[in-house]
């Protein structure tokens, strides 16, 4: 399971999510974790329910509830809030499947992000070249490495532009670029030719997928 965080909200973590997921191969599962601004059905154009909360148990199988956004692709949106909402509960039961999964996490460094962060094998930041941007994405990895999972790399949007200042503030490689305007996770723009080399780079641990 791999999770998909940023510092800050907008920062692109939603697109890269579907992005990156329809330029793996073979089955994904795309799972909205961010009960706070839930839009990760409304990008990939499912229905808002039933969600990650309604996978009732280790033995089910998350994708007969997921819905269908592409060939591919399966999207979980995500729960409700209130009390008795545990999104790390609802994390584990959907990691009982082998499909290859996603996790598009809440933003910043709080509770919410920790949930998902601790469940997960392993994060992919997203980020801007913003200065508040990087120290909060910079925030965002040292939580998650205190919580004992791996950052394998970060994707900068709204740029082609990769400072080799940013490696050494995030401590982990820059793994693609998005352009400004090519953010559409469509296989007929720029965006998905960018989210297929940080597929790639991906693939190359079998461990975090």
């Amino acid at each position: 399971m791999l999770a998909i965080a940023g510092g800050k909200g907008g920062c692109g973590k939603t697109t890269t999510t579907l992005g990156v997921a329809r330029a793996l191969d073979g089955h994904v599962l795309a799972v909205d974790a961010d009960r706070d601004m839930p839009n990760l059905h409304a990008l990939a154009g499912v229905p808002r329910e039933p969600t990650v909360a309604d996978v009732g148990g280790v033995a089910d199988d998350p994708l007969s509830i997921a819905h269908e956004s592409s060939p591919g692709l399966s999207v979980l949106p995500a729960a409700s809030g209130g009390p008795g909402s545990d999104t790390g509960s609802q994390l584990e039961r959907v990691k009982s499947t082998e499909t290859t999964t996603l996790v598009d996490c809440p933003a910043g460094a709080g509770p919410d992000a920790a949930g998902p962060l601790r469940v997960a094998d392993a994060v992919l930041l997203v980020s801007t070249l913003c200065a508040p941007a990087l120290r909060d994405t910079a925030k965002t990895a040292a939580m998650a490495r205190a919580l004992g999972t791996r950052v394998v790399g970060v994707v900068l949007n709204r740029t082609r532009l990769a400072p080799a200042g940013v490696s050494e503030l995030l401590d982990c490689p820059v793994l693609g670029t998005v352009p400004e305007h090519a953010e559409s996770t469509r296989r007929t723009d720029g965006g998905h030719a960018a989210y297929v080399r940080v597929a790639k780079e991906l693939s190359r641990e079998q461990d975090i997928l």
